[in-house]
């Protein structure tokens, strides 16, 4: 009998590549999602990308009876299903909490009373707030928050109490917490929650924490979406990506044919239970860098980025991800460069109409005081 995974949240742009790798691996598999406007412009239809021998069931997260059902007959849960941004979380608090939290908590008040052998929880690299650092004696350090005063100032590097800057290095899992936005800290909420009720109700469970990730389907008119989509929708609307700071933040840009794969790994490791584990490249990018690669690939190397020098609460400067446990536990392998995945989202991206809700979100921000 073949084995019938659930994924919430499956109708969007990872959850969509994660059913097309189950499948491809012989599983029978089972959405749940309720098709939200920000994300999905398809009105509440099933999205044209969803791979048609899926099943889809339309229907909230926060809906215990819905999910219930979808439970029905499911051996194995990936909980994809969350509101997703830094700054719009910021201000949409209710909903962020609502979705993310309480979402998470009926997902396992169902689970106590219909166990799967394995729970998949994705999560972020917004948990770790800043990224892992070296100062000038080699030693390893994890910095707190920069000051309001050094970031009106645009000092927007890090440094230790002698002036000295720091060197930011691959984050590892162990990197204490750091939440510094309400999505933040909603995703460290689904890990613990996940983990500890896996833990009592023997429920294996692996939580992913998922770096930048990038590739066809993503968002293109959501302007929450991950870095490279709103780059792309400012650049099909000829208009300059905007870069905060100084555009010279390093981040991990993985692919999401990759984290797909991962995805599937911690469903089929033994060893993977009860562990987390960083989903990246292993590779640092400056979000300058990105975004002008992007510019060639599309053709728009006229449209030079505009950085702002602006500072939005809830960021941070530098974060990329040490991938050994992957690597090692389960057998992760990245095989997508940005090269090779930039050269694919501009031919699929030749097809679709980008709609700029950049400068009104940008906006939204700055009239709440999110700017510096």
């Amino acid at each position: 009998m073949t084995e019938k995974i659930l994924i919430t949240g499956g109708a969007g742009f990872i959850g969509s590549h994660l059913v097309d790798e189950l499948l491809a691996h012989g599983y029978d598999v089972r959405v749940l999602d309720n098709l939200s406007p920000q994300v999905h412009d398809t009105r509440y239809r099933r999205p044209p990308y969803l791979n048609p021998e899926v099943e889809l069931m339309y229907g909230d997260i926060c809906n215990a009876d819905v999910v219930r059902r979808a439970l029905l007959g499911v051996s194995a849960v990936f909980h994809l299903a969350a509101a997703v941004g830094v700054g719009q979380s910021m201000y949409q608090i209710g909903k962020y909490t609502n979705t993310n939290t309480l979402g998470t908590a009926i997902l396992l008040e169902a689970l106590v009373e219909r166990p799967v052998h394995r729970l998949v929880v994705a999560s972020s690299m917004s948990i770790y707030g800043e990224g892992l650092y070296r100062a000038s004696n080699d030693g390893l350090q994890t910095p707190p928050e920069r000051a309001i005063e050094q970031l009106k100032a645009s000092v927007w590097e890090l440094h230790d109490p002698w002036g000295n800057t720091l060197e930011p290095v691959a984050t590892p899992e162990g990197k204490t917490p750091s939440l510094v936005s309400i999505y933040a800290l909603s995703k460290y909420d689904q890990e613990r929650m996940c983990l500890l009720i896996g833990r009592a109700y023997n429920i294996p469970t692996v939580v992913l924490r998922f770096f930048n990730v990038f590739g066809i389907r993503q968002a293109l008119s959501n302007p929450y979406t991950g870095v490279l989509a709103i780059f792309a929708s400012r650049y099909l609307n000829d208009k300059p990506p905007l870069l905060f700071e100084d555009g010279h933040q390093k981040r991990d840009f993985v692919s999401v044919y990759d984290v797909a794969q991962a995805c599937r790994l911690a469903l089929e490791v033994p060893d993977a239970a009860g562990r987390i584990f960083n989903v990246g490249s292993g590779r640092a990018y400056t979000i300058l860098e990105v975004a002008k690669r992007m510019a060639r690939v599309l053709d728009k190397t006229h449209i030079r980025p505009h950085i702002t020098g602006e500072y939005r609460v809830g960021d941070i400067r530098h974060c990329f991800a040490d991938i050994t446990r992957a690597r090692s536990v389960l057998g992760y392998t990245p095989r997508v460069s940005l090269e090779e995945g930039l050269v694919e989202l501009a031919e699929w991206l030749k097809g679709q109409v980008a709609h700029d809700h950049v400068d009104a979100a940008t906006g939204e921000l700055r009239k709440r005081g999110l700017t510096v």
